[in-house]
């Protein structure tokens, strides 16, 4: 590992991991054997890199996202630079973001994807929050190391995000009111036998005389009155509740984010 000093000490994951004599630091300028992860490689790590690691192992880069034009990536070179496919972060600081991995999820996912998951496993064991890389990316992971090449690779990874991109253009909000979409009464079913009639039944109202218009009037009791309104009570209330839990989620959200950036 190639440490520059750029991430706190006390959560530096690749530190943690050299104190404990599970890797070596190397210094500037010193060329290593092995798989380089670096975000300047052009290829992918994939199964087809298990016999370069198994010889010379993996050397990662100890560096800020916040930083990254800052580091002298020049002078830390590899015999075989390799980038890492979409994954999400475990990790306190970048928990949920999408390729913002720590020093040790870079180290697991690479030996995961190239056949060597229990080599990942003892690595994660050393952090709290390691299993829980693992439960995130549990199916990419999977499907990253059944692979033969870094384009079968590439090709699973833009699998995957074409298939959040749908998720993301179906979901919908039934209570966004700019969406300019119409949307039925949940409360009351579409193919009920009434609706079919309303056409008939409103042309017969419209012949009614004042007679029947002040017999219906009069059969129709408080307790329907009544049924109405609290219908249309429930739908007002839940409504408001969902709005509120919206407005909180996304405000979370947002401070979430501005802490991260703060902490960055």
């Amino acid at each position: 590992m190639w440490e520059l000093g750029h991430c706190d000490p006390k959560k530096c994951t690749g530190r943690k991991l050299a104190r404990k004599g599970l890797l070596r630091t190397l210094r500037l300028r010193q060329r290593f054997p092995g798989v380089v992860l670096s975000p300047l490689a052009t290829e992918y790590v994939s199964p087809a890199d298990r016999h370069v690691i198994a010889q010379s192992g993996i050397a990662v880069i100890d560096c800020s996202w916040a930083k990254l034009e800052e580091t002298p990536f020049k002078r830390m070179r590899g015999n075989h630079p390799r980038l890492l496919p979409y994954l999400v972060a475990a990790n306190p600081v970048n928990y949920g973001r999408p390729c913002k991995l720590s020093c040790v999820e870079a180290f697991a996912a690479a030996f995961c994807i190239v056949g060597f998951p229990d080599l990942a496993t003892i690595l994660l064991r050393k952090f709290k929050w390691g299993k829980a890389f693992i439960d995130l990316n549990k199916n990419l992971l999977e499907k990253y190391a059944a692979c033969r090449s870094q384009d079968d690779v590439l090709s699973i990874e833009k699998d995957f995000l074409a298939s959040v991109q749908e998720t993301k253009d179906e979901e919908v909000d039934p209570f966004d009111v700019d969406s300019g979409k119409e949307y039925s009464n949940p409360n009351r079913p579409v193919n009920s036998p009434g609706l079919a009639q309303s056409k008939e039944d409103s042309e017969e109202d419209s012949m009614s005389t004042p007679e029947d218009a002040s017999e219906s009037s009069d059969e129709s009791s408080p307790e329907d009155h009544e049924g109405n309104c609290n219908c249309i009570d429930h739908v007002l209330v839940l409504k408001a509740i969902y709005i509120d839990i919206r407005n909180k989620a996304q405000n979370y959200v947002i401070n979430k984010t501005i802490s991260n950036l703060q902490f960055l």
